[in-house]
């Protein structure tokens, strides 16, 4: 007989030992988040109000500046699309950043993910939103969340005039399941008339032969960032990526698995801006914020949430927005990591 045989079942003894380790440390992590409740989110929202002190309302578009800086809201959109809301949540604002995620949904769409990133990286960076980071060097945006990869994302999607914009609001109408939104016509000419920086962008784009339209283009991008909704539609915008690209009702028109993936992947990497490596090690989800003072986040198969405080930190990010969904994720353990 071989001696090794012996061993056989001690072998067999250790490994179901060390599965059955890891199925009690899984279910450690996995909390249920079934408990969520709205009083859940008062409490974390109340403990962290205060955090607006610590930030800033952005003024550099002018009609930013006119946000409440005490405004807050927090919505989550769980199981089987049961919607938690509690602080301001019919309170509107604009999406600015958060809209590059449904712009790239649609380019990608469209043009498939090879063409789209053939034309800009999947990088991270440590620098700002605005920063015209290797525009100049390799020609190319790093992502396609900062500015110069998203005026880029939008002016592949197909369409003259201002259809490509339409697109983007009709999509967003969609995941939301609320028809009532539209753009905020002051914040877009605020925008577009202090936009040159971003015209900047778009024009060196140009000249690199990236892009090949007019400023229509540009414009488009300037409407989707001035797109109007509320913490809850943030919400039911992370859920929508969380769950395969599958509306909060049910409804699977777009279900996509592999471009929810590379959707959450690059709010992973890059929608926090400079602070999404950092962003990742603490809250640890896939998250786009705006400087209007939202931020959606995506809890992969399991949930979507919906901040607002318009008041940022000196990254660009909601300052008590950041807390509050730092706390959230820890207390029902929803970190990836």
């Amino acid at each position: 007989m071989n001696n090794n045989s012996f061993l056989l079942p001690a072998k067999a003894i250790c490994i179901a030992a060390f599965l059955s380790l890891n199925t009690v440390m899984y279910a450690q992590k996995t909390a249920d988040i079934s408990a969520i409740s709205e009083k859940t989110l008062s409490n974390i929202l109340e403990k962290n109000r205060t955090y607006y002190t610590q930030g800033k309302v952005a003024d550099y578009i002018p009609e930013l500046g006119k946000m409440d800086a005490k405004a807050i809201a927090f919505s989550v959109v769980g199981k089987n699309g049961k919607i938690f809301n509690t602080g301001d949540v019919h309170k509107k604002f604009t999406m600015q950043s958060i809209s590059k995620i449904i712009a790239l949904m649609i380019a990608v769409s469209e043009k498939g993910e090879a063409d789209v990133f053939n034309k800009m990286g999947y990088f991270g960076t440590d620098k700002p939103f605005n920063h015209f980071s290797n525009l100049e060097t390799t020609g190319k945006p790093l992502n396609p969340m900062m500015n110069a990869g998203a005026i880029l994302t939008t002016s592949l999607i197909s369409g003259e005039g201002e259809k490509p914009f339409l697109k983007i609001l009709n999509l967003v109408r969609y995941i939301t399941k609320n028809n009532t939104i539209d753009y905020n016509t002051s914040v877009y000419e605020s925008e577009k008339s202090t936009g040159h920086r971003n015209r900047g962008m778009f024009y060196l784009m140009k000249n690199n032969g990236l892009i090949s339209g007019n400023e229509d283009q540009l414009d488009n991008y300037f409407k989707q960032c001035s797109i109007e909704l509320t913490a809850e539609d943030l919400a039911k915008i992370g859920y929508f990526f969380a769950n395969q690209c599958v509306r909060f009702d049910g409804d699977s028109t777009y279900k996509n698995e592999e471009l929810a993936r590379l959707i959450q992947s690059q709010m992973l990497i890059a929608g926090m801006y400079e602070f999404s490596g950092e962003y990742a090690r603490t809250v640890g989800l896939p998250s786009k914020s705006g400087v209007g003072g939202g931020i959606a986040v995506s809890v992969p198969g399991k949930m979507g949430i919906g901040v607002f405080s318009p008041a940022l930190d000196q990254h660009g990010n909601s300052a008590a927005g950041y807390h509050m969904i730092l706390d959230l994720v820890k207390q029902y353990n929803l970190s990836l990591f």
